[in-house]
Parts: C-alpha cells; structure tokens; sequence
C-alpha cells in the first residue's frame, strides 16, 4: 500500500502544482481590527472567484427571503452570482438561492441613442476599488451610468438607494424574463398602480433539479414617480422613467411566493418608513447579533477574520419562503396551493418555512453548530421540514419552491431531526416525528429515490439493501436519477438506520430499535477484507472488478473509496476491527493524510479540477462533505493526539485564506464547509452528528486563546487554550469547570449549565494526548 501511495504522490506532484496553496491575492485593508464587532470582521469576498448561485450574498439578513446581490454571471447554477474577477454588473436580483431566482433590477440613464438598445446592451463595468461590501449592505458605481448605488434589506424586502448624474434621465430596467442562475424566468409582467407603486410576477421555469415551476409575486414602491413605463416585445421586459426632482432615487421591492398582496403586507410590516441608513444599522445589529455569540480572542487578525467569516457563511445560502403572515408555497401536491403556518396565541406564525439545499453532510456541520449555538434556528428548520412531510408525505432532503428535489441521496434530514431532539431543541410529538421520519426508511420513503429521481423510485435501490443488506453497483434496472452508487449509499443508509434506531430506543419502540440497528451494520457488506476498502459489488455479490480505491465516483457518491471508507461514524470501532484491529486502522488513515498533505487536504474547486483532473485521486478531500469527519476519527481509534494534530494542519491549509480566490478550495453547500470550518476552529465536533442520547462534543485542537459561546438559556460556555499556535496543537492537560479530566469530550447537558474547559497546549503529545 506504501509503494501505492508513494506512486500516488510522485505522480501528482510531478504533474501539477498544488492549487489550492498558491500565493493567495491580499485582502483589502480597511477590515477592521481586534476590537471591530463581528460584521465589521467578515470579509464578504472570500472565495468569490469560485461562487455559485447561492453562495455569496450581501444585502441580506440571517436566511432571508431576499437576499440582494450583484450579479455578474447569470448562466447556470455554477459559476455564477457575483463572481469577484467579472468586473461587468448584469443586474441586482433579490434572490440567490437553491434553484431559485428573480427580480434582477438595474438603475439606468436613457438617452436618444439608447433608449432602443437598452433592453439588451444595459450591463455595466464597476470597480471593486468603489465598493463596500459588508453583512447586510452593498455599494458599488455603475460606471457605464454614472450611477452609484447601495442596497440593503429586512428580511422580505429589499430596500435600494440610487444617487444618478445630475442633467440625466433616470430610469429603472427591470429583467423580469430571460436566464437568471439557475432557471429561466418567464411570464415577466410589471403593472403600474400608480405614480409610485408598481406589482408584478413572473415564472421560474422547472430545472433538472427542481421539477415544477414556481412563482415569484412582488410589489414595488418608489419615492418618486415615474413619468412613463415601457415594455420590449422581443425580450419581455420593462423599463420605467422617473422625473427629474432630484439626483436621489429610493425603491423598496417586497417579494413573495403567494401573491402580490402578501409582498406588499411584507413591505408594510416590515419597512414602514424611508430611512435607508436605519435599515443598513438594524440589519448590522442582527448579523452581530448572531456573529456574537461565538466570541473569540487570540490568533491572528486574519484568523479572526476568516473565523467570523465562516460564521457568516453557516447562516445563509438557505432562504425563508414564508410570509410574514405565515403564507407559503406548496408545491408538494398535484396541484399548487397556499399553505398556512400555524399561529401562535399572538397571531403570529410559530416558525418560519424554508427552502434549503440537501442536509447531506449537515451532521458533521449545522448539526452541531446550530444545535450548541443558534438552537432556534435548528427547531425552525425541523419544523419546515416536518411541515412539508405534513403536506406531501415525505421529510425532504432538499426542497425548492415548496416542492421536493430529491436531491443527493438517503434520508439525510433523519439525523438532523434526530440530533434536533436529542439536544433537547425539540421535545414534543417524539412519536409523531418519528413515525414520519420512518416512512423515508421504508419502501415508498425518500431512500428509494436516487438524486432527482422524480417520477420513479428505483435508483435508490432501497428493496436490495433490505432484501440482500446492500445496494448493487450497478442497479439492475438501469439509471433513474443520479448518484447510483451502491457502495456509499449502503453506508449513507447504514448510518442514517442507526440514527433512526436512537430515536425508536428514546421512545420506547425497542422492536424497531433492534430492526434498524440489524439494519446499521450493513456498512460491512460493502467492506472487502482482500483489499481493506469499501468495495462496490453487483446484484449477484460479485465485487467490482479493476477496482481503484482512489478513483472518483465509481460506486461511492461524490467521492471514492479511500475517502468513503471512513464513513461509517456509527461504528468505527466496528470498522476498525474489519481492518485488523484500531492499530491498522490508525496507520492506514495516518497514511492516507500524509498524502492529502502533499496535495493541501483538497481536491479543488472546479477550476483546479478541470485543470487537474488527477486532483479526484487526494485520499482525504476536505473540499467536499464525504471526507470531513475524518481527522476526528483518530479520537473513536484511541489516538486523540492525531486528531489534535491533523485537526489543525487542515485547517491552516484548508480553511485559513482569505482571498477571493481561495476559501473552502471545493464546494461551499449553503453554509456546510463554514460550519465545518468553525467547528474545526473552536476545537468541537460530533462524529455521529450528535444523535446518541445526551450527546459528546469531542476535542479537537482550537486556534484561538479564548472561546466563549453565549448559549440561549444566558449561561456561557468557555473554552481557555492560552498560548496556541500552529505550532502547539496538543492539549497536554484537560481541565474540566477546574478539574483535571482524562476525558476527550464533554456532553451537551454539562455545557448547557455553563461549562469551562482549560487546555494546556504543547507542541508535542502528552500522555493525556496519546491515549
């Protein structure tokens, strides 16, 4: 295996140069200090190289509705948004979410040579050294235009601020039709109500992904009137005239999923008045707010930086689709209807509703993050979830536009739920959830259906994992869907089994804890013990023939064997005994990490990867969910000291720029690789996603000197590492609320009555280290 490796490496590093360790661009140097507040520490261009729809967004709030960006790129999903090296404005669309867009606007002047050809060459060069850009605020200038603009927003309406030349008409074009990200919208229409009041609509046409349309209904007011509106038969879109009063234009957009009316209820209850710079203020307290209840000391500037700025990234990318009265879309049925949040005794909606990418990889990321730190946020997104089971009959893995995606594979929502209820977030209906999350289990739930797998439900392969223990590669009836592969979705079905039996065993159904428990330790039907590896094998049990343990996606979803093979956090010490024991075991996996430290723990972003296709082969690949538990596997191997130890070289290597060209050297999913990143920093994390009863947070290696986590109940959690650095990884001594511990965790009950904990740093393992 040595000889394998040693080939490996030789290969790629004669080949190419590792992407994601090149001299990184410096970040401007007006960000801020030691003693800013949170927003003030976030650096908003992180990695905007390599964005994608969802993945940057500005004037926003904490999962708003409305997230109001530039654009730069609108063709496709991938590679688009605001992409930082674009230097051309298309528009400011209002929202950049999970297969969803819309409402792209651009503020224009019209002359007589222009006022023709505007509807199709109206883009607009703009320089980043005229640009602010902070949580919840962006200006920048139109140079085409002369125009500078501001954009912020609450959480269902986007408020924009426009400053024209003086002595130019002013106008509005509003791209209500044509590709915007991820779909293309259509039926744009725009009707005038009056002098300063517009509403309007539009399509978002189905994708690949999301299978059904979905509509889009806004209301516009602006605080000057406009003198004339017109519309461009060929392309459907409309532009608007505004007088000539003044330099100054405001317009607020309130946007909604169920009519016209709700956007306009949305701009009435929440932004009543004209106060631009209010909005700008009280969307800044809101995102410090959230930022603030991890406050850290210590480390470098940059550190800190990048810190609150993976923070900022744990709370966006998934959006509010409902109402402020409590109104959202279900598309779950035959036919569209509005749906209803149950109110409270105020008449207010008890949670919000969402639309939100898969849960896949969730519970090594806002598992834990949000159930330690923002556990409101979790018991809404359960609720969400639980609402679309409640309307559709399935919990989804990822809906968009009130419908189901099916995206990915397995019932990735199970753990999440489950973990919900065993941090005590949610503790009423145990039964009722569970019986709801179990219909994804079974024959007719989620796990028969492969990734986008709408109309069928054969790609999951769901009746061989039941009859036989495992799901064959490839599955006999052909391709339904995508991510058929047998092998990893086994063990993503294994693990999300045993998270369902902890919830039977909570309320008592032990005929159904011991079924799905049988059911966990199916992971070992994909192991060949002649190999050492996660295997794939077909419908008759014959493994996989030529098989490479470091060839991508042949098998296992999103990754390969070498990565995949760790993935059972359920049982690793199971695991570990199919290897020949937790000895084996660590030196294969220490192995496998030498490696992907030669190769920066990542495969890259796509860039790197089209370029550097041998990037798939990295053994540990910290770019992307399958592989980002396993440095903490060494804690269930008896060898903390090696997860103290790789723990912190991934995170200098991986999760440490601040650049817009690097950042999570992979794929950023709605906040997974920020939550990732803030765990690793903050020395927590759950190898089972939290979902045993009381659940363990284990020690990692945390960066910075001091660590307190402001929890909702008002007591503090404090974690004291004094004097760490990137070269003191090892916590030598463990204290626990001033008692020294040999324990390697501690439970979520004890850090919710107010918990300490002291490390003592060293640069090499002590006993206490290497257990």
């Amino acid at each position: 295996m040595k000889k394998f490796y040693s080939g490996l490496i030789i290969g790629l590093l004669t080949a190419i140069t590792c992407y994601s360790c090149k001299t990184e661009q410096a970040p401007p140097q007006n960000l801020g200090s030691n003693t800013a507040s949170p927003v003030d520490m976030v650096y908003p261009h992180l990695d905007t190289e390599n964005s994608r729809w969802f993945f940057f967004s500005s004037a926003s709030r904490p999962f708003g509705m409305v997230n109001l960006s530039p654009d730069t790129e609108v063709d496709g999903a991938w590679g688009s948004g605001y992409r930082y090296k674009v230097d051309t404005i298309q528009g400011f669309s209002h929202i950049h979410a999970w297969q969803l867009s819309g409402l792209s606007v651009l503020p224009v002047t019209i002359t007589e040579d222009n006022k023709k050809s505007i509807y199709k060459d109206f883009k607009s060069k703009f320089s980043h050294d005229n640009e602010k850009v902070s949580p919840g605020y962006h200006s920048l200038a139109l140079e085409k235009y002369g125009i500078n603009v501001e954009l912020t927003s609450t959480k269902r309406v986007g408020f924009h601020k426009y400053v024209y030349p003086k002595n130019k008409d002013a106008a509005i074009l509003f791209n209500l039709n044509g590709m915007l990200g991820p779909c293309e919208n259509l039926d744009g229409n725009l009707i005038k109500v009056d002098a300063t009041n517009f509403t309007g609509e539009l399509v978002m046409a189905p994708t690949h992904r999301r299978p059904k349309p979905a509509k889009l209904f806004f209301h516009i007011i602006l605080d000057r009137e406009v003198t004339e509106v017109n519309k461009d038969e060929e392309t459907g879109n409309f532009l608007i005239a505004l007088d000539n009063d003044t330099d100054q234009l405001l317009m607020k957009v309130g946007i909604s999923y169920t009519s016209a009316e709700n956007a306009k209820a949305n701009i009435d209850a929440e932004l009543s008045h004209w106060d631009f710079e209010r909005i700008v203020k009280e969307s800044k307290q809101e995102w410090n707010n959230a930022l603030g209840r991890i406050k850290v000391s210590g480390g470098t500037e940059t550190s800190q930086k990048r810190f609150y700025t993976d923070l900022w990234h744990s709370l966006q990318g998934r959006r509010v689709i409902s109402d402020i009265n409590g109104a959202y879309p279900d598309n779950t049925g035959e036919n569209f209807r509005i749906g209803q949040i149950p109110l409270d005794e105020a008449g207010k909606p008890k949670f919000n509703h969402y639309n939100s990418d898969s849960f896949w990889g969730a519970q090594w990321t806002i598992n834990t993050l949000w159930g330690l730190v923002y556990p409101e946020i979790m018991e809404e997104f359960v609720q969400s979830l639980l609402q679309y089971q409640k309307d559709g009959g399935l919990v989804p893995r990822g809906p968009s536009g009130g419908n189901y995606t099916y995206v990915m594979t397995g019932a990735s929502s199970t753990p999440f739920i489950v973990s919900a209820i065993q941090k005590g977030v949610v503790t009423e209906n145990l039964e009722d959830i569970y019986e709801a999350l179990k219909i994804n289990h079974m024959p007719g739930g989620i796990m028969e259906k492969a990734g986008y797998e709408h109309n069928t439900a054969l790609g999951g392969g769901l009746k061989y994992y039941i009859r036989d223990g495992y799901v064959p590669y490839p599955i006999p009836e052909g391709k339904f869907g995508g991510h058929q592969e047998g092998a990893g979705v086994t063990m993503e079905y294994a693990y999300q089994d045993w998270t369902l039996a902890q919830l039977a065993k909570k309320i008592g159904n032990e005929v159904d804890y011991n079924y799905f428990m049988n059911r966990s330790l199916n992971y070992k039907n994909v192991f060949d013990k002649n190999v050492g590896w996660m295997r794939p094998k077909d419908v008759d049990g014959v493994w996989k023939q030529n098989f490479d343990p470091y060839e991508h996606q042949h098998g296992f979803v999103e990754s390969n064997s070498a990565q995949a093979t760790w993935f059972v956090p359920h049982d690793l010490s199971g695991l570990a005994n199919l290897m020949g024991g937790n000895d084996k075991a660590v030196e294969k996996l220490n192995l496998q990490f030498e490696t992907a430290e030669k190769l920066g723990f990542t495969s890259g972003n796509s860039h790197a990867l089209e370029l550097h296709p041998e990037y798939r082969k990295i053994p540990i690949n910290y770019g992307n969910q399958p592989s980002m538990q396993t440095a903490f596997v060494f804690n269930k191997l008896g060898r903390p000291d090696l997860t103290q130890f790789w723990s912190r070289k991934v995170v200098d290597r991986a999760f440490s720029g601040l650049s817009p060209a690097t950042g999570y050297n992979g794929d950023e999913d709605q906040g997974l690789m920020g939550s990732l990143a803030v765990l690793m920093k903050i020395g927590l994390f759950q190898i089972n996603g939290g979902t045993e009863d009381n659940p363990i947070y284990e020690f990692g290696s945390p960066i910075f000197d001091k660590i307190t986590i402001s929890l909702p109940n008002g007591k503090e959690f404090v974690i004291n590492a004094p004097g760490t650095s990137s070269d003191k990884p090892y916590l030598n001594v463990v204290k626990i609320n001033g008692m020294v511990s040999d324990q390697n965790h501690i439970n979520h009950s004890d850090i919710l009555n107010g918990a300490v904990l002291e490390f003592t740093m060293g640069s090499v393992p002590s006993n206490n280290s290497q257990q």
